[in-house]
C-alpha cells in the first residue's frame, strides 16, 4: 500500500497502547519537560502515523503526564493524542501486578510453579484494577472513535478491551496485536478460572488478533480449542487471526546509525575492545532475555576453546527495565555479579572479557550493532526480538547472528542465523565458537541473506496488515 493510501485509511484510525508517543517528567526546577515515548512499539508506529490525523489513545503514566493533560500539552505530531487518566493505585495494579507480573510471566512460560504465582485476595483486587484500567480505556475509545472506524489495540495490557468495545461499539473494526508470545493451554490454565475465562472472552471480542509468529498464533487458537478453557470462557470459537512480523524502519534506522553520534560511540567501543573480536548483546534486563546464561556460555567458550582468550570481548549492553519490580532488580544484580565474577576469573592486565554497560545509550547500541562480529540473541521465549533484525540490517562487519529458536524472529531468519537452544549453555558456547571461526565467504553469505530477509518487509507492511485485518467482530 502506498503512503497516500495508508493516510486515507489511517486518518480515522484509532491506535491504543499503554505508552503513547509523548510523555512528560518534572525537571530539577519542577517544570514539565516533554520526552518522546519509550519502547519499540512507539518508535515503530509513530513515524507511520505522524501527520495522518489518526487518534492515539494511551494511559497518562504518573503525575507529570496527568499535569500535562490538565495543561493541554499532550499534542501530537499530526495526530490526536488522547491520554486516559487513571489513578495511581489502579495503574499500578493493572500494570505491575497483572500485566507485568502475571500475564507477562504466563505468556513467556516463566512462572516458578512450585513457588509462584500465588493468587490471593491481594491479586484478586489487582485484577479488579486491571478490569477498571481496560474499562477506562474502552470508554475513551467508545466515546471518541468515528463510526465504523478501525481500532488497532496493541499488546497484552488490553486483553479485556475487545469485549468492552464489542458491547459498546459493535460498529468498530477492532484488531488486537500481541507483541509477546501467547501461552500454551497448560500454562493459561494456571490462571484463576474466572480470570482465564474473562481474558479469553475479552480477546474473542476483537474482530481479529495478530501475532509476530505462527507459533504464537497456534498457541492462541489452541487455548480456545482446549476443552477446559473453552468451558470456562463459554466459547470454543477463536476470533480471526493473522501473522505479521514487525520489521524496523529501514531508512530512518540506517540514517541514524550513520550519524555522527553513532560514529563517536563506535570509536569508543573500538578503543574499549582493543581491536579484538566482539560478541554483542543488546537487551533490556528482564527475565525472558536470558542474559546470565549468555554470559555463562561466553565463559564456557573461553574454557572449552582457549584460543579465544584475549582475542574476543563480550560487549553486553543491557539497560534497566521495570525497576519497580523486585524480580527485575534482583536480575539486574545477578547480571552485574555474573559479569564481575567472570572478569575476576579471566581478566588479564590488558584484557577484560566482559564489557558490561547498564545505561540506556541508543547511539552506543546502534554503533555496536554495526560492528559486531557475532550478535547473540538467546531469549528463553520472545514474541519477536527486533534487535535480531536491527543487527542484520545495520551490521557492516559480516556479523553472524546466533539466535534462539524460541524467538519469534526465528521463523523468518532461520535460514541465515545459527540457531541455539537457549537453555543449553554448552550448545550456545559451541555456536559462538562456530560463529567466530566461520570463514569469510560463509559470513558474507549469511550476512547478505539476513539483510535480504529483513529488507523484504518494513514497519509499514505490519501496519497495513493490521488495517487489512480490521473487521467488526460480527462480520
Amino acid at each position: 500500500m502506498t503512503a497516500d493510501a495508508r493516510g486515507e485509511r489511517a486518518d480515522e484510525c484509532t491506535v491504543v497502547s499503554n505508552r503513547g508517543p509523548l510523555s512528560f517528567r518534572f525537571d530539577a526546577a519542577g517544570a514539565l519537560e516533554a520526552v518522546p515515548g519509550g519502547g519499540g512499539l512507539v518508535s515503530s508506529l509513530q513515524p507511520l502515523l505522524a501527520g495522518s490525523g489518526a487518534t492515539w489513545v494511551s494511559v497518562a503514566m504518573g503525575a507529570a503526564d496527568r499535569a500535562a493533560v490538565d495543561e493541554g500539552r499532550m499534542v501530537g505530531d499530526g495526530m490526536t493524542l488522547l491520554p486516559v487518566v487513571v489513578d495511581d493505585a489502579t495503574y499500578r495494579a493493572a500494570y505491575d501486578v497483572v500485566a507485568n507480573t502475571t500475564l507477562w510471566y504466563c505468556h513467556h512460560h516463566l512462572f516458578d510453579l512450585p513457588r509462584r504465582p500465588r493468587f490471593d485476595r491481594y491479586w484478586r483486587e489487582a485484577w479488579e484494577g486491571y478490569r477498571r484500567y481496560n474499562q477506562a480505556v474502552g470508554d475513551a475509545v467508545a466515546d471518541n472513535a468515528p463510526d465504523g472506524s478501525a481500532v488497532l489495540v496493541q499488546d497484552y495490557h488490553f486483553s479485556l478491551l475487545g469485549r468492552i468495545l464489542a458491547e459498546r461499539r459493535p460498529d468498530l473494526r477492532t484488531v488486537h496485536f500481541c507483541h509477546i508470545p501467547f501461552a500454551d493451554p497448560n500454562m493459561l490454565r494456571v490462571l484463576p478460572d474466572a480470570a482465564a475465562a474473562e481474558l479469553l472472552a475479552g480477546l474473542a471480542g476483537y474482530g481479529a488478533c495478530g501475532f509476530h509468529a505462527r507459533r504464537w498464533e497456534d498457541g492462541f487458537r489452541a487455548c480456545y480449542a482446549d476443552a477446559a478453557l473453552a468451558a470456562l470462557a463459554g466459547t470454543s470459537t477463536a476470533p480471526r487471526t493473522f501473522v505479521s512480523p514487525l520489521s524496523p524502519d529501514h531508512e530512518s534506522l540506517t540514517a541514524e546509525a550513520a550519524g555522527a553520534e553513532c560514529e563517536r560511540a563506535a570509536a569508543t567501543l573500538r578503543a574499549q575492545t582493543g581491536g579484538r573480536r566482539m560478541v554483542l548483546r543488546v537487551d533490556r534486563v528482564e527475565p525472558s532475555k536470558n542474559i546470565v546464561r549468555g554470559m555463562l556460555a561466553f565463559e564456557e567458550l573461553l574454557l572449552a576453546y582457549p584460543e579465544w582468550r584475549d582475542k574476543v570481548v563480550h560487549v553486553a549492553l543491557v539497560y534497566p527495565s521495570r525497576q519497580g519490580l523486585a524480580d527485575y532488580l534482583a536480575l539486574g544484580a545477578e547480571v552485574a555479579h555474573t559479569a564481575e565474577r567472570i572478569n575476576h576469573v579471566w581478566r588479564t592486565p590488558t584484557w577484560t572479557p566482559i564489557a558490561l554497560h547498564v545505561e540506556d545509550d541508543r547511539a552506543r547500541s546502534l554503533a555496536a550493532l554495526t560492528m559486531a562480529d557475532v550478535l547473540l540473541v538467546n531469549p528463553v521465549r520472545d514474541g519477536l526480538n527486533l534487535v535480531a533484525k536491527e543487527g542484520a540490517l545495520l551490521n557492516r562487519a559480516d556479523g553472524v547472528l546466533v539466535l534462539s529458536r524460541e524467538a519469534g524472529a526465528w521463523e523468518e531468519l532461520a535460514g541465515a542465523a545459527l540457531g541455539v537452544n537457549p537453555f543449553d549453555v554448552s550448545g550456545t558456547a559451541d555456536a559462538l565458537h562456530r560463529a567466530l571461526s566461520m570463514d569469510a565467504a560463509e559470513r558474507r553469505r549469511r550476512a547478505a541473506d539476513l539483510r535480504a530477509l529483513v529488507l523484504a518487509r518494513d514497519a509499514s507492511d505490519w501496519l497495513d496488515d493490521q488495517l487489512r485485518a480490521a473487521v467488526a467482530p460480527s462480520a
